[in-house]
């Protein structure tokens, strides 16, 4: 499909002289930056094979972005553009869902956190985002991937893969499959998490990657974007997924783990930059579970490739034989790393 010619004239671009080229490194959805006469845009194709219901990820950026406009104007929040007919996602039959951000003059992103102040400055926007959206009532909040972080799920998804899925694929995953079943601790810590109230609800974005904050020239955080994920859940998602993508200089692509370490002085800046922002809202028994934020994300990463692995790669693919085992193995390694400084960074940021 030509998307010069069938999409963006419903943005209202008309001009010969748009330039259109893909951007970005991002796994689901298609994006690209336009130019014209001299401005900047972001397009993207939103993957539905992923979210199922685009119009859910429209509803609940247009109440944030509301939201944001009354009470915290000032706040840099990268709105996104309507349609010449006033909608927010564009659809094309057989092509799919289409929306518009304007592009942020004079800002980045960054694939990967070179230092510890990348690091404090992610973390302090992501904590801003959930604290000026405290009063926010997540109710009115779609649900955009239903059971996202939902570990129980995760681990039961887990134990039936075992129970159907490719068992010559398990005999060769044998040790991991042991290692899993060895911390399913962890899954209990959160089950119990579930029903205890000094757990609360809040607006959390769920994809703390440092590539979905935007930075100044100066290294200095700007705001968050990539809200797809945005739904009520718990604080150890956000600050489990900054430590499980932060401390570690290798992503779980890595196949040579000797080079999986934790970095210490990242694990620190993650929290201080958190709390920052997030030290008045976080509960007394909240501010005692930072450290198990990161094993709850690492485990429930490594669950996930490893029943993917089993169920012969139907979700995340695989473009390499085994490659969903790798992942597994690595961030296996990763999380035991991880205990390893249970007794250096445990209570640190501790109230």
């Amino acid at each position: 499909m030509n998307i010069l010619e069938s999409v963006l004239p419903s943005f209202g671009f008309h001009d010969d002289s748009i330039t259109l080229i893909p951007f970005g490194g991002g796994l689901i959805n298609n994006t690209w930056k336009v130019s014209e006469k001299g401005k900047e845009y972001i397009l993207q194709r939103v993957n539905d094979n992923v979210f199922t219901k685009p119009q859910n990820i429209a509803s609940n950026i247009r109440l944030i972005a509301d939201y944001f406009k009354t009470n915290w104007p000032k706040y840099d929040f990268v709105a996104p553009m309507s349609t010449i007919h006033g909608e927010d996602l564009l659809y094309i039959p057989s092509s799919g869902y289409y929306r518009m951000f304007p592009f942020v003059a004079g800002s980045h992103a960054k694939q990967v956190g070179e230092n510890p102040n990348q690091a404090y400055e992610a973390a302090l926007q992501f904590g801003r985002f959930t604290r000026l959206l405290s009063t926010l009532d997540i109710s009115n909040l779609s649900i955009t991937i239903p059971s996202f972080h939902d570990l129980g799920l995760r681990y039961e998804q887990f134990l039936t893969a075992l129970e159907k899925g490719n068992k010559e694929r398990m005999t060769a995953a044998k040790d991991v499959i042991e290692q899993v079943i060895k911390y399913q601790s962890i899954v209990s810590v959160y089950t119990a998490m579930l029903s205890d109230p000094a757990f609360k609800r809040r607006v959390t974005h769920h994809d703390t990657k440092i590539s979905n904050v935007l930075f100044d020239n100066q290294d200095k955080g700007l705001c968050v974007i990539d809200l797809d994920t945005v739904m009520p859940g718990y604080f150890i998602s956000d600050v489990g997924d900054m430590l499980r993508t932060y401390l570690c200089p290798v992503s779980e692509e890595e196949k040579d783990f000797s080079k999986i370490i934790v970095r210490d002085e990242f694990y620190k800046a993650i929290i201080n930059g958190y709390k920052e922002e997030m030290k008045h809202e976080l509960t007394e028994k909240e501010n005692k579970y930072f450290f198990y934020a990161g094993k709850f994300m690492i485990y429930m990463q490594a669950l996930r490739f490893i029943t993917d692995h089993i169920n012969d790669d139907i979700y995340y693919g695989a473009k390499y034989e085994g490659q969903n085992l790798v992942r597994a193995s690595n961030q296996m390694v990763l999380l035991q790393r991880y205990l390893e400084k249970e007794n250096d960074l445990g209570t640190y940021g501790e109230v």
